[in-house]
């Protein structure tokens, strides 16, 4: 199919998308990669009267350290590029690893962080590795700036709380602390497709066998992707044992709501859960060490 018929035009200066945004509202459509929104323009399930190619906005491709000490990643950066910039790989190694299973080459090249968080597909990598890392989203408008948690920003399934005058414009993450180990880990049917379940988690440890933090959440079970440290028993959260990623994760498995799909029974899913979430803490408390 043809997409239906829109306006284009490609502003060279933030303020001007933010400008135009504010005129057309929820009548307009940001297009950066593309990658989720030009199948949706051709399969007409959507039909924005105006397109707005931020593409030109150089601002909005940087990642640097902030004055805040965090990790600010500009949305218009690529997923090849979180991949294999320094200091994502430094900072916040999960966010680049996650980058480098998305997809094909083809769309790693081409798609971009803000559409990924935007687009807000429940199965996609980085909105997970988002949620996990407590990211925060900068939003902009032609008056005003407001920043949202992750948490917070993933409202139902391809729906934020990005409002139709508002454009994402950088992701800020905090650094990853000495003695945090983190664990990333997804099942699909094929290299490239969305993962069926997904899970991603950190470990900060302590002296000994303690644990100081336990981040934990899961993609792929509801419209959003959900965190799950608080259904860890309380004499798990803080005690390390040598079979704690097992128990753990039969914890979480046992009591985390999974929305029923015709395409995968609930059962089928929770047993990934389960085992996914055993590799991912493993995974996690090798890189603390």
């Amino acid at each position: 199919m043809k997409p239906a018929r829109f306006s284009y035009e490609a502003p060279t200066s933030l303020d001007a998308a933010l400008k135009s945004l504010a005129t057309w509202r929820g009548d307009a459509k940001i297009i950066a990669g593309g990658q989720s929104l030009a199948p949706m323009l051709n399969m007409r399930l959507a039909r924005p009267d105006h397109l707005i190619d931020i593409n030109g906005l150089a601002d909005l491709g940087r990642v640097a350290v902030d004055d805040d000490n965090r990790l600010s990643i500009g949305a218009l950066v690529r997923h090849h590029q979180l991949g294999h910039h320094e200091l994502v790989a430094q900072h916040c190694p999960m966010f680049a690893h996650a980058a480098e299973t998305i997809g094909h080459y083809a769309i790693r090249q081409r798609g971009t962080i803000g559409g990924s968080l935007a687009h807000a597909d429940p199965a996609a990598q980085l909105p997970l590795a988002a949620l996990t890392l407590d990211a925060e989203l900068e939003l902009r408008t032609a008056t005003a700036r407001r920043t949202v948690m992750a948490d917070a920003f993933f409202v139902s399934i391809f729906t934020t709380a990005i409002e139709p005058d508002e454009l994402l414009v950088a992701v800020r993450l905090p650094r990853r602390k000495p003695r945090e180990g983190w664990g990333f880990r997804l099942f699909n049917r094929r290299a490239g497709d969305f993962s069926i379940v997904s899970v991603a988690a950190t470990v900060a440890r302590g002296e000994g066998a303690a644990i100081e933090r336990l981040r934990l959440a899961i993609g792929g079970i509801g419209p959003v992707p959900v965190r799950a440290e608080h259904l860890v028993p309380a004499e798990l959260v803080t005690a390390l044992t040598e079979d704690w990623p097992a128990r753990v994760a039969a914890a979480v498995a046992a009591t985390v709501e999974i929305e029923d799909n015709e395409r995968t029974p609930v059962v089928f899913r929770r047993e990934l859960v389960e085992s996914l979430t055993r590799d991912a803490l493993d995974e996690a408390l090798e890189r603390a060490r």
